[in-house]
């Protein structure tokens, strides 16, 4: 597998407003401890897409992980969307979808396609809003979701349920928007072959990180100095300076960050066995589950 020299990871948010709380950046290079970028007053969506397409610009060896899914479940009912006749057959044409219906949505929020007529019908909304053709439960998984709750390696949400603290539906959205607009300026594992040079995205789950950091299954979020020390440690990584502020959006980026910097020469995470092409180009994978 190829080298990298830097590392990122970029802790998403789905909310509404132009700089939503929920989004960090953490990145890390050949020697040092992790950093946080830190514009002002807060990242936007649109302040990340700019600063990857400088990354592309400088052509950065740079591998950069963003917490969210890039696709919807596709491979358990053949359709992203079924009974909906303009549902897309595969990840980059769901993409272009969601970006071309939510064009009048600010700060790339995805606001418009969750209201559509038709694709509405398949999420949950709300305690009382209920989609018709949302499947109930936990709601439908991707098939890397699926195999992360088999082999206990994490505990994915799915997409269509836009409920509670843990529901990713929004984030992944507005990332699929701005994965659109990057316009193919950056490779993104698994639907593009992996360049011999140059930055490359992939989808991270940060609990993955978590875990392998050392923290403990149903505890892996971390909102001070010493747990952040214990984490990068077991990852025989320096601890950062002192931060202005512990939150988990902060912490779990440089925990990620580093973490994929002690990963990304694992050939096995990059052609997981349960992994098909079919797979690949319809729901796309979570790097680090094999």
């Amino acid at each position: 597998m190829r080298n990298f020299s830097h590392f990122a990871c970029v802790d998403w948010s789905g909310a509404k407003t132009e700089r939503p709380d929920g989004i960090a950046v953490s990145i890390i290079g050949p020697e040092g401890p992790p950093a946080l970028l830190s514009p002002r007053p807060r990242w936007s969506r649109t302040d990340v897409l700019a600063w990857l397409l400088r990354i592309a610009e400088d052509r950065r060896d740079m591998l950069i992980g963003f917490d969210l899914s890039m696709a919807l479940p596709f491979l358990d009912t053949g359709c992203y969307f079924p009974e909906w006749r303009e549902s897309p057959d595969s990840a980059k044409a769901l993409w272009s979808k969601v970006d071309a219906m939510c064009g009048d949505d600010p700060h790339l929020n995805a606001t418009s396609f969750l209201n559509h007529q038709q694709t509405s019908r398949h999420f949950r909304h709300g305690r009382d809003y209920i989609g018709d053709l949302f499947t109930g439960g936990i709601g439908r998984l991707r098939e890397v979701e699926r195999y992360q709750r088999i082999t206990r390696q994490a505990n994915s949400a799915s997409c269509f349920n836009l409920v509670g603290a843990a529901q990713v539906g929004k984030s992944s959205l507005t990332g699929m928007r701005m994965l659109h607009k990057l316009d193919s300026a950056i490779p993104v594992w698994p639907f593009d072959p992996v360049p011999d040079q140059g930055p490359v995205i992939v989808e991270i789950y940060t609990t993955v990180a978590a875990l392998a950091a050392g923290l403990p299954k149903g505890r892996s979020k971390v909102r001070d100095r010493d747990g952040l020390e214990h984490a990068l440690t077991h990852l025989n990584t320096p601890t950062p300076a002192r931060l202005a502020r512990y939150d988990d959006h902060s912490t779990d980026a440089l925990i990620t960050a580093s973490w994929m910097k002690q990963t990304a020469a694992n050939p096995g995470l990059w052609n997981p066995p349960a992994m098909t092409e079919e797979i690949a180009q319809k729901e796309g994978w979570t790097f680090g589950v094999v």
